[in-house]
């Protein structure tokens, strides 16, 4: 424990490797402003990944204590300072009107991930699953239904909610066709052109979406159909984390659009639905069958 907050270890490299934790933010605000001054005369392409609020928290000194929720709290507040210095040099030079913003995460929630910063017991009322089942690792929503937020101020009307269904691999053709240089036939082949969606002129994504929780388990969404197949793996992400990992012995079946919260597996009353998404699911992912 350093400074208060449970580390992974101590890193160790050539004199370039070495680094203060609570400076990365700092860092990587810094060299993105410069990026885009830089390149703010032409297009450009910025993909900042930020390390909060990932486990070890390790939030810079100045955002300690601020949150009342411990260093996960605090990290969440360093990283709506470097969203927002992001926001300010775009306006500063002109830019906003004219920049597309993606904001989204690569899971869903993880609360007590093994380090010793209290984000269980200061969480308060906070519910960051947002009523769904699991989290990350898991193979229920709160694992994969994450936030996805497109800000475009001269292209995209703000303040709406979109039903459509959107995997970040559908970037990939999505931005293509946005910039001009779709992407060749073979390539990227999982990746879908959902640009519409993604500008809120439609309300139409994905028909269909395989997704990966722990243990490499498959789950299939067609529709607003979700299949879970059986699996003997344990119920709960077996690490002490507490998020459920979905696992069960019997195949499960979700109505998503009116069980988001998969509180009722209705597989027993669809076998036929069951029968037929275990077929398509195993030809998309070449699995072998029964």
């Amino acid at each position: 424990i350093v400074n208060g907050i449970s580390r992974i270890g101590y890193m160790t490299g050539g004199q370039n490797a070495l680094w203060r934790d609570e400076d990365i933010g700092d860092t990587l605000v810094a060299k993105s402003l410069q990026f885009i001054r830089n390149n703010r005369d032409h297009a450009f392409f910025l993909f900042l990944s930020t390390v909060d609020i990932h486990v070890p928290r390790t939030p810079n000194e100045r955002f300690a204590g601020t949150s009342g929720m411990g260093p996960r709290g605090d990290a969440i507040a360093e990283l709506d300072w470097m969203v927002g210095q992001i926001q300010t040099t775009l306006e500063q030079l002109g830019l906003t009107n004219n920049t597309l913003i993606l904001f989204t995460s690569d899971n869903g929630p993880v609360t007590d991930d093994g380090y010793q910063d209290q984000s269980d017991e200061l969480l308060g009322d906070h519910k960051p699953r947002g009523g769904l089942r699991g989290g990350k690792y898991s193979a229920l929503e709160a694992g994969t239904r994450i936030p996805f937020i497109a800000n475009w101020p001269g292209r995209i009307s703000g303040g709406r909610t979109s039903p459509a269904l959107f995997s970040q691999v559908d970037l990939v053709r999505t931005l293509g066709t946005l910039v001009g240089t779709p992407v060749p036939a073979g390539q990227a082949t999982d990746s879908e052109e959902l640009l519409a969606a993604l500008l809120g002129d439609s309300l139409t994504g994905r028909h269909q979406l395989i997704q990966e929780a722990i243990q490499h388990v498959l789950t299939y969404v067609e529709g607003d159909w979700k299949y879970i197949p059986p699996h003997d793996g344990p119920r709960m992400v077996s690490w002490g984390v507490a998020n459920e990992t979905g696992f069960d012995a019997a195949p499960q079946l979700y109505h998503l659009s009116e069980d988001p919260g998969e509180q009722h597996n209705v597989a027993d009353q669809y076998p036929q639905k069951v029968r037929e998404m275990d077929v398509r699911l195993r030809q998309l992912a070449a699995l072998p069958p029964e």
